[in-house]
């Protein structure tokens, strides 16, 4: 089993920034692949930021709506996930799951069946 915790949510003004952290215990050495996941009401999951947490010279994977403003990066000694996010726009307004994938071959995927541990998630406002 593989425990996420997130933190770093809250309310910012548009073009403000954020830090998301997602803290992940358990089997951690059978993760392949961890990533971070918004989901609107009303709305699907989708993939915002993902990498290969194995092969260290894989390019991480980001939506086309956050590529340029939001940056993945992992503290690999202290099993930690980050997310900056930069230039925030209302419309990235959602909740932020950290997921974690322990398949093999998922590589930088942002799709969402591919993750079988997810966190509990963590609010972003963003206000106009």
């Amino acid at each position: 089993q593989v425990q996420l915790q997130e933190s770093g949510g809250g309310s910012v003004q548009s073009r403000g920034s954020l830090r998301l952290s997602c803290a992940a215990s358990g089997y951690t050495d059978h993760m392949y692949s961890m990533g971070w996941f918004r989901q609107a009401p009303g709305k699907e999951r989708e993939g915002v930021a993902v990498m290969d947490i194995i092969d260290r010279a894989a390019i991480p994977t980001y939506a086309d709506s956050v590529k340029g403003r939001f940056t993945i990066a992992q503290d690999n000694a202290k099993n930690i996930l980050y997310l900056q996010m930069n230039s925030l726009k209302p419309e990235d307004t959602s909740m932020y799951y950290c997921a974690a994938s322990t398949l093999p071959g998922l590589g930088s995927s942002l799709h969402v069946l591919g993750y079988n541990y997810w966190g509990q998630g963590t609010q972003v406002t963003v206000s106009s």
